[in-house]
């Protein structure tokens, strides 16, 4: 029994002098880790996730060796900790310094990733540590080293940290193939040392270190699949695994910061810039406050804004956001920790699991989309057990008070995302073999009892694993010709990298993340900002001043990849955007979504009851604050159209001087919006020649054309069927120019594709254009190639989500669907139609200018 273990009673006695008590998810996980067992712990954020596991590893190490565990050094690995960000690193790594250091051990503990030395990691690797904090980038690249397989002899336990944030990635495939290797490499140590005493071999089980287990542990907080991210995760060991779950109440307290005037027409994006003077009192009133906006732009605004309007917060408030140079990110998380900001706006780059305690409000500006994210924000304030999270949600444009109250409702229902695993990710094995073979090579028969291990590759074939190594080996069917695709030698049956700069160009580019190709902006006196997209900075001529990191900077010149600034004094200045910003709306909100929308319908609040003197009708449910301010806008939408139920399609058609507009609102998400209006516009073009121009939000999308559109009663439900919708979307949309943009990624992961040595990156143009040639030589001599067959897959699965979209289109089959005809823009129509006019290139003083005038005029 573990209270009954020395390891156990040190710890127990440890926390009791800092006036803690461990909860009974940590003490059942610390049970199971002695026991040699492997699970998931699932906790709220906040409640000491990161213990469970680790002290589990501490307390076997100390039950090991209970008379000498203080005095023992060089232990070998112990405890791999596997995290997926940089800035979680350093804060995990200084808790279990302190642990250590309190305990009395002689652990050490090592971080390893980007921003790792070269000198430090050349003495990891003479002295490995006891405990080695890692990302999924980096742990590749430890496995090209030629030792690798002896560093692991001694490691016990292996802790995927944030599972729930890769599962659904292509870094979680990397850490699938990684755990494959890890558990596998110590039977490849046995068959090299048969006579070493050390290394035993347990009936039916992997080989072990002195006879004991690894432990395998991911470690999740907010996701909908839990059972399944298991499964996932402990596929290589092949064993069911336990989830560790704790029952522990985590108070969230949410708070809508409502407008003084609801504005019965909404558009979006502007209205949270006219809030700011609301929240400084939140501010002040809080010790320390992080302010998540959706976009690194929009966060770029939102910091001078605060500034405008506060400017007693100078020195007291900062910008955090991934393309802030590393210096100033990490001096911003280090004040968090000591109390020297008051505030920080941040991007998604604050999301995951560090520890600032000092933080006790969030303020969430804009929809998050999605419940799991917002879940995962809010506990980032009372981050410790038994504190109240606090978080405030700010609306960018009215109808955004609808997600908040939609928000309360699915954390009341506990309607928590899923993740969806990848499979098949040819691009992500491709590079894994060459790894591999960077490092001390691979046997082609164990790799591929390996990898089918995982999730992710258990369903493929022999032939697929076999085109990969013909890829690998001899560029494939389509590029053998070419001798910089033959990247990987057969010597004896081992497969091996042996040219030294086929080698070094491999390490270089291990990873999937993959951006547009990004300039360094640096002062002309000297000094680095930060990194802007290139795609930016070529529309700006020299003397336009723009914002990053805080600073107005007007730009002097561009040498390769770097732009030259010089500070600017100027009070106008353009704010940059970047590629992607637009997150869509999750399933689980929108289902929740549709259900609150019908909650201003007056039939969908009473309930009919019998009682002694016949039928009564009572209000059943209350307005919540949110829905209550919005009445104004609900009453003109019903006056002017109707308000849709959950189960209800409204499709309105409104006739304008602008043309005719046919406006569709399933409530689904711009993705899956994007591929059905491109669906419903190819199928009207089937009846009568028209065209088209499409726009849509979260929320429903718009068809306008100048000629009138057919649809009414007689034909909406055939227009909307699911029946061919792969072959209907296929010829909806440019699908092979989707498949050839996917395919550039694809080509870079899977190492087609060299972008350039540091400091020299290819632009990103040049990237394309080598993709686009590729794609059609394979798509004209290599037509079933997988990589190829992996780009049109993803297009579908997650550009279009045809899951998703099918899901939604067989549901409109079994709703009402109603069409109205309104005279003018409704308040649902309106803010699609605004999205319409943003995208003819309008600067934004004159669409704003012009989206006032329409409002006036609709007013």
């Amino acid at each position: 029994m573990l209270q009954t273990t020395k390891g156990y009673q040190i710890v127990s006695q440890w926390l009791a002098n800092k006036d803690f008590q461990p909860f009974q998810f940590q003490t059942e996980t610390w049970q199971h880790i002695i026991d040699g067992n492997s699970g998931l712990v699932n906790a709220p954020t906040g409640c000491g996730k990161t213990f469970s596991v680790y002290l589990g590893a501490v307390i076997q190490f100390i039950n090991q060796h209970p008379n000498d565990y203080q005095s023992l050094k060089n232990n070998g690995l112990q405890l791999l900790w596997i995290t997926p960000l940089r800035a979680l690193a350093k804060d995990i790594g200084r808790a279990m310094e302190e642990v250590i250091t309190e305990l009395g051990m002689q652990w050490q503990v090592g971080i390893r990733n980007g921003d790792t030395t070269t000198s430090e990691r050349q003495k990891q690797k003479r002295h490995i540590p006891e405990v080695l904090i890692i990302t999924p980038e980096s742990l590749h690249l430890f496995l090209a080293q030629k030792s690798y397989t002896e560093s692991l002899q001694s490691l016990q336990v292996i802790a995927v940290d944030e599972w729930h944030e890769l599962i659904g990635s292509k870094r979680g495939v990397q850490v699938e193939l990684a755990i494959s290797r890890i558990l596998n490499c110590q039977q490849l140590t046995v068959d090299r040392q048969p006579n070493n005493p050390l290394l035993k071999t347990v009936s039916g089980q992997r080989s072990t270190v002195n006879g004991q287990r690894h432990s395998l542990w991911g470690i999740s907080a907010t996701i909908g699949n839990l059972e399944e991210a298991k499964d996932v995760l402990l596929s290589p060991l092949q064993q069911d695994g336990v989830i560790v779950k704790a029952n522990l109440d985590k108070q969230i307290r949410i708070y809508s910061i409502i407008p003084e005037e609801i504005e019965k027409y909404p558009w979006a994006g502007h209205l949270g810039i006219k809030l700011a003077e609301q929240i400084i009192p939140i501010i002040e009133a809080s010790t320390t406050t992080l302010i998540f906006i959706n976009t690194r732009g929009m966060a770029e605004r939102w910091y001078q804004t605060l500034l405008d309007v506060a400017p007693q917060l100078a020195g007291a408030i900062a910008l955090h956001h991934g393309s802030i140079e590393q210096e100033l990110r990490l001096w911003v998380e280090e004040a968090l920790h000591t109390k020297t900001l008051k505030a920080v706006v941040c991007t998604a780059s604050l999301d995951l699991g560090v520890d600032f305690r000092p933080v006790d409000t969030v303020i969430q500006v804009g929809s998050p989309k999605g419940v799991s994210r917002f879940l995962q924000r809010a506990g980032r304030s009372g981050h410790k057990p038994g504190d109240v999270s606090k978080i405030y949600f700010l609306p960018t444009h009215s109808l955004e008070l609808l997600e908040a109250a939609a928000l309360k409702s699915a954390i009341e229902q506990n309607l928590i995302e899923g993740k969806e695993p990848m499979l098949l990710c040819f691009d992500v094995l491709t590079q894994y073999l060459c790894t591999l073979a960077v490092g001390e090579g691979f046997s082609a028969q164990r790799i591929y009892q390996e990898i089918k291990s995982t999730y992710c590759f258990s369903d493929i074939t022999e032939d697929e694993f076999n085109e990969v190594l013909l890829h690998i080996t001899i560029g494939g069917k389509a590029l053998q010709q070419y001798d910089e695709y033959k990247k990987v030698e057969i010597i004896d049956g081992i497969y091996k990298i042996n040219n030294r700069r086929t080698a070094m160009r491999h390490r270089m580019h291990i990873g999937t993340i993959v951006s547009d190709a990004m300039m360094k902006v640096k002062f002309t006196s000297g000094g680095y900002i930060g990194v802007i997209e290139e795609w930016f900075i070529s529309r700006l001529e020299p003397g336009d001043v723009f914002t990053l990191a805080g600073r107005n900077v007007e730009l002097v010149s561009i040498k390769e990849m770097t732009a030259f600034v010089k500070k600017s004094t100027s009070k106008k200045s353009i704010v940059p955007s970047w590629m992607g910003g637009r997150m869509s709306l999750t399933a689980n909100l929108g289902n929740v979504l549709r259900e609150t929308f019908s909650l201003a319908s007056v039939d969908d609040r009473q309930q009919t009851i019998v009682n002694d003197r016949g039928l009564s009708t009572v209000d059943r449910r209350p307005f919540s604050p949110e829905l209550t301010a919005l009445q104004p806008l609900f009453a003109l939408q019903a006056q002017l159209s109707h308000i849709p139920k959950a189960t209800e399609l409204l499709i309105e058609q409104i006739e304008g001087k602008d043309g005719f507009h046919l406006l569709v609102y399933p409530f689904e998400g711009r993705q899956v919006h994007e591929a059905m209006s491109a669906l419903l516009a190819y199928r009207i073009g089937q009846i009568t020649p028209i065209t088209f121009s499409i726009s849509m939000n979260d929320y429903g999308f718009e068809l306008l054309s100048d000629q009138p559109i057919p649809v009414d009663d007689s034909n909406i439900y055939e227009l909307l069927t699911s029946d061919n919708l792969v072959a209907d979307i296929q010829k909806s949309v440019n699908s092979v120019e989707m498949a050839s943009r996917k395919f550039r990624d694809i080509a870079v992961i899977g190492g087609l594709i060299f972008q350039g040595m540091p400091g020299e990156q290819k632009k990103a143009r040049h990237l394309q254009s080598s993709a686009s040639l590729l794609f059609r030589v394979f798509n004209e001599y290599d037509p079933s190639n997988l990589l190829l067959r992996q780009a049109y897959n993803e297009v579908f699965t997650q550009q279009m989500e045809e899951t998703r979209l099918r899901t939604a289109l067989q549901r409109i089959q079994q709703s009402r669907i109603i069409i109205t005809f309104p005279d003018r823009l409704t308040p649902l129509s309106f803010p699609i139609v605004v999205d319409g006019l943003n995208r003819n290139n309008l600067s934004s003083e004159k669409l704003e200018d012009r989206v006032r005038r329409m409002q006036e005029q609709l007013k």
